[in-house]
């Protein structure tokens, strides 16, 4: 790999415990497209909300055997909510050019971003705000951040009323409608058979990111994609009015909820503001 590319994955990937917390200033498509596929292939679960993991090791070697030569500084940012307005606000900022400076924003980002449950949920809701979430490729957030905590055999369902496509651009929505979120196995297959697919492996790593690999059944209520479209790529369908009438957004409280006639059930508004889990899956 060039030293180029080293750079750039070390730079974007400063850490993976909450990516969407954690934020640098230097990226690269081809440096994110693998970095995020050698993060799929090894497993999310095993990967989120582990500040030391496989590619974690692999970035820590490259840094210190092409880099050391240039001055180079990291600057992390750790965002949370706030706990009265429900603003995002930075909770930590931190500048260095060692890894003293990401294990620091790791630690705050498991204090600021990271919750633990005792009991796993059966069934888990998640809103994807319209202004935000366009695309299931954003709107996964919903699916890869929730699954170390729902239950086996559970059910996550998807309000997603900005959700009217697949990919974010062309291409990546025509590959996501061609082989879908079927599973690590079945995605990886496709990958050894279809050259379209090896020049894409950011798209690759977001299949897998998108499938509960048959442990949980995943049901999407977009408002801009049709039935047809929301099962041809593997998910279950419902009706976004017909759900939201379910579970008012307004009414509910982030946490667990309690519903006369759905039992009762975990309420998320915003899968990017945090990370989810059960302590046995987080051993």
């Amino acid at each position: 790999m060039c030293v180029l590319c080293v750079l750039t994955i070390n730079i974007i990937s400063c850490c993976l415990l909450t990516s969407d917390h954690i934020h640098s200033k230097v990226g690269g498509v081809e440096a994110i497209n693998l970095s995020h596929f050698i993060g799929a292939v090894y497993g999310m679960e095993k990967m989120m909300g582990r500040a030391s993991n496989p590619l974690r090791s692999i970035l820590n070697h490259a840094s210190e055997k092409f880099l050391q030569e240039l001055d180079l500084w990291y600057i992390l940012t750790v965002v949370g909510a706030n706990k009265e307005t429900g603003k995002l606000e930075v909770k930590g900022l931190y500048i260095g050019n060692d890894l003293e400076c990401y294990s620091k924003a790791c630690d705050l980002s498991l204090k600021v971003n990271f919750t633990m449950l005792e009991t796993p949920p059966m069934k888990v809701v998640v809103h994807l705000d319209g202004d935000e979430f366009h695309s299931t490729w954003l709107g996964n957030k919903a699916i890869y951040r929730t699954r170390m905590a729902i239950a086996d055999g559970g059910h996550l369902i998807i309000l997603a009323p900005g959700v009217k496509k697949f990919g974010e651009d062309d291409q990546i929505d025509e590959l996501i409608r061609k082989y879908g979120y079927v599973g690590t196995e079945n995605v990886m297959k496709a990958l050894k058979e279809n050259p379209e697919l090896k020049d894409n492996l950011g798209c690759v790593a977001h299949l897998i990111h998108g499938s509960s690999e048959g442990r949980f059944s995943i049901t999407y209520c977009p408002a801009g994609l049709t039935k047809e479209e929301v099962e041809g790529v593997g998910f279950q369908y419902a009706s976004l009015e017909e759900m939201m009438k379910l579970y008012p957004v307004d009414k509910l409280k982030d946490g667990w909820n309690e519903d006369e006639e759905e039992g009762k059930f975990f309420y998320i508004s915003n899968p990017a503001l945090g990370l989810w889990a059960t302590e046995d899956r987080f051993e």
